[in-house]
């Protein structure tokens, strides 16, 4: 972004200030930092939760998770199912655009079908939505592909967008982080949200304002809002000590003892985030070319799990603060059976048995790619990974980067084992697993977007067509359990635990937390 759009923002940050002044209100505005930065700010370009979060607070859904994370209004007051593959939503009246323009159901049917392109990366996150049609200014009808019992927990993470907008800067078709591509709408935005976007500079910083024109009763009292990137973990809570920014999230572990003991404030909470590692079930390996794949060969996959010791990196990276699994999703997410989240035991002679039995006395080669600025202690635990397997006979080629990097080469399957997390946003359910993560792009349209590495398994791709369709909780739930026992049983993935979320804060600094580790700061007040 151009030194002019920072010198328009800081015209707009004294406007802003002046007009407080002139009410009498008291200016509150709130830095924050993360160690990484959002990756776009096209809504449809990407399907990475951090990104999503920050868009939240310039976009706005049709339905919304409230305090207790449970789906409410916004921008549709009400629905009812006409048919089984027909929904109706009612739309708010009188909501307009930072931009100024009016609200409609045109904006609807432009932003679901801008998502529903093919090239669109989030292609994925409404995948049983065939169109959206408009009935009036007011009331759009959603047909479905079939009976869908999620839709609302899909639509809770779909931002609307202006189709006039759009139209206006040619960016009707959407972005994609994953193929490079890029809009007007990937470096500026026009929400209905609480807050406007004044600036956006990748890696620098992204600063908002408050919209006090929103549709809703503002339960912050936030002016202005200052996000900066700070990879490193030194640099952040030195940042925080000092004062140049009042709260970071998440704040790392090693440091929280010392951060409330300078009188600032930790607030914790368990996570819905689950960190695994992704095989590779091409053909070959990238670091074994021209040979057959090991991984193809289940004993090699369960040979690596019992190489690596989830123990160790609990209590000495996570200082003991995450869980250790065995399973895919946490234990609050509907679909979620205890009886397959145990991982195998840690025993690396064992581990050295699998892979010799499977033809590979010797060890083979892998190349481990990860994050270094998205997941906590991510590079930490890919380094002690690494280290693990190579006593196990595994020859292990790592790399670390920045999520910038990082997601689009994971997305195109430029890797041979992976570091990711999931979070079951936005359905909150298992099913968010089942079809983006364990069916194969084979299944369908939308199936399979979070499965770049070749897994092909007819019985999870049947699993996952079953559960989007049938409405039944207690059958649907069965589906669910069935393709988390395969997906365990057959060692697809391997699940290393459930991330612990710890946020700092200055104490006059009062926010929720919760456990999608969405940082909503319309919720947010500072004394």
């Amino acid at each position: 972004m151009a030194i002019r759009a920072w010198t328009k923002a800081a015209a707009a940050g004294v406007a802003l200030a002046a007009a407080t002044a002139a009410t009498g209100l008291e200016a509150k505005t709130l830095k924050w930092s993360s160690q990484g930065d959002v990756t776009t700010m096209d809504p449809y370009a990407h399907t990475e939760s951090f990104t999503s979060n920050v868009q939240h607070h310039i976009y706005d859904p049709l339905v919304r998770r409230n305090r207790k994370l449970e789906i409410e209004p916004a921008l549709a007051t009400e629905w009812k199912i006409v048919e089984p593959t027909r929904w109706r939503f009612t739309l708010r009246k009188g909501v307009k655009f930072h931009g100024g323009e009016e609200f409609t159901a045109d904006d609807v049917v432009a932003s679901v079908t801008r998502l529903l392109d093919p090239a669109a990366r989030a292609r994925g996150n409404l995948m049983n939505v065939q169109r959206a049609e408009k009935v009036d200014d007011h009331t759009v009808d959603f047909v479905l592909s079939g009976p869908y019992p999620l839709l609302l927990n899909d639509l809770s993470g779909i931002f609307m967008m202006s189709g006039k907008w759009l139209a206006a800067h040619d960016a009707l078709k959407p972005g994609n982080t994953t193929t490079g591509v890029t809009t007007f709408a990937s470096t500026n935005a026009n929400g209905t949200g609480p807050f406007k976007l004044e600036s956006y500079k990748p890696d620098v910083g992204i600063v908002m304002s408050v919209n006090p024109a929103w549709w809703d009763k503002p339960q912050h009292n936030l002016t202005r809002i200052e996000f900066r990137p700070i990879k490193s973990d030194a640099t952040r809570v030195a940042a925080l000590l000092s004062g140049e920014i009042g709260m970071m999230a998440p704040a790392p572990l090693q440091d929280l003892q010392r951060i409330e003991g300078a009188g600032l404030k930790v607030v914790e909470e368990p996570s819905l985030r689950v960190i695994y590692l992704g095989l590779n079930f091409r053909p070959e390996l990238l670091a074994m070319p021209g040979q057959k794949s090991p991984m193809l060969d289940k004993r090699v996959r369960e040979g690596l799990w019992r190489a690596v010791d989830l123990e160790t990196i609990h209590k000495r990276l996570m200082r003991g603060k995450s869980r250790v699994i065995g399973t895919m999703v946490a234990p609050p997410v509907p679909g979620y059976v205890a009886a397959v989240d145990a991982p195998p035991k840690f025993d690396v002679e064992a581990a050295k048995k699998l892979f010799a039995e499977a033809g590979y006395p010797n060890g083979f080669k892998t190349k481990l790619d990860c994050p270094n600025d998205r997941y906590i202690a991510d590079e930490q635990i890919c380094v002690a990974i690494a280290a693990m397997w190579k006593r196990a006979g595994v020859e292990t080629e790592l790399k670390t980067e920045s999520r910038a990097t990082y997601f689009p080469r994971q997305d195109k399957g430029e890797t041979d084992v992976y570091m990711i997390g999931w979070a079951t946003l936005p359905a909150m359910d298992a099913y968010s697993v089942a079809s983006a993560i364990f069916a194969s792009r084979k299944a369908g349209a939308g199936y399979g977007g979070n499965n770049p590495n070749g897994l092909e398994d007819p019985r999870l791709d049947d699993l996952a067509k079953k559960a989007a369709t049938e409405l039944d909780e207690t059958r649907r739930r069965a589906y669910l359990g069935e393709a988390l026992k395969i997906a365990h049983d057959e060692a697809y993935f391997i699940p290393l635990h459930q991330q612990p979320v710890a946020w700092a804060m200055k104490k006059e600094i009062e926010l929720q937390q919760f456990p999608d580790e969405y940082v909503r700061l319309w919720f947010a007040t500072v004394k």
